[in-house]
């Protein structure tokens, strides 16, 4: 998915500079006009080869993140993941990034987050910069509870057809093998945090809808909702053999989130909103969601990473 996940593929080191350069141009480390590093900065940086780093620009090229010319580079050409916020942004149009917001949860005592959405690896990305944070002593929150929901695998999605439909089964497989990997690390770090007895009381739980998510959803603190749709559109995807297709992928971190916040007045937008989406993903968690086969320590390896099918 395209700002959420690279359908094209490459192994796990594609994947990781795909993610990782997606992130800083949707945080606004790299913003719109500016140019990336060289190749070689880029592959230095990362310790991969050069190929990766081409494929890496080609995905990114093919997705509309940036344009390259030769000679010249590659230069951002996409926006920023954009957040509405009247409420909490000094700049013109109300728009922020996601970074702060999930900065901002982390340095209270208590990190409380439910999110909805159709993988983690932005999740893993931010909460794995959080855990640097940590490690740093530069915060210490005493609490970290994740509850996710995901697509079960099972779910046929609209989405990572090719027009023909030939290829949808390597696409989907693809996008199933990135969930799984990016949840697996989320595991692995939070459960580091507590191991390393760097937070005293870590629970990460997820669950699985029969649904293809049409938009995402973060539940902040209980008092902050950010919302925003899945926008779908056709590009070109770069296949493993070098062979081009046409494909429906989603915008996930080029899309706008609103946010939402609660404040004293119950009858007010925010808090309705934000009371209303916080009912919705209980419900659907505690009704609707396969549950787990147990209750995992968080970033047990060994533990399921999926749920079990419950009776319907």
């Amino acid at each position: 998915m395209s700002g959420e996940y690279g359908v094209d593929g490459g192994g796990k080191e594609f994947e990781r500079v795909a993610g990782e350069l997606r992130t800083r141009m949707a945080e606004g480390v790299y913003p719109v006009q500016s140019r990336l590093p060289s190749q070689r900065e880029l592959a230095e940086e990362f310790g991969v080869s050069r190929d990766t780093v081409q494929r890496v620009l080609r995905e990114l090229r093919s997705e509309g993140w940036i344009e390259s010319r030769q000679g010249s580079g590659s230069r951002v050409v996409k926006r920023n993941q954009r957040i509405h916020s009247p409420t909490r942004s000094k700049r013109p149009g109300g728009t922020v990034t996601l970074g702060p917001f999930i900065s901002e949860a982390f340095e209270q005592p208590e990190v409380i987050l439910d999110v909805y959405t159709l993988t983690s690896e932005s999740l893993d990305a931010h909460i794995r910069t959080q855990a640097e944070r940590i490690r740093a002593g530069q915060i210490g929150p005493e609490r970290i509870a994740l509850r996710m929901l995901l697509p079960a695998e099972s779910v046929t999605f609209p989405y990572w057809r090719s027009t023909e439909g030939v290829h949808d089964a390597i696409l989907r497989e693809r996008v199933l093998a990135i969930t799984r990997r990016h949840t697996v690390s989320l595991r692995t770090v939070l459960s580091d945090l507590r191991t390393m007895k760097l937070v005293p009381s870590v629970d990460f739980e997820i669950r699985q809808l029969d649904v293809a998510p049409l938009f995402k959803l973060y539940l902040v603190n209980k008092v902050d909702a950010l919302h925003g749709p899945y926008v779908p559109f056709t590009r070109s995807i770069v296949l493993d053999d070098g062979r081009e297709i046409e494909a429906t992928d989603v915008f996930g971190l080029g899309a706008t989130l609103t946010h939402h916040t609660m404040d004293d007045d119950p009858s007010s937008q925010g808090t309705v909103f934000v009371n209303g989406m916080q009912s919705w993903f209980d419900g659907a968690w505690d009704l609707l969601a396969d549950q787990p086969i147990s209750r995992p320590d968080a970033g047990s390896p060994s533990a399921p990473s999926g749920p079990s099918r419950r009776p319907r």
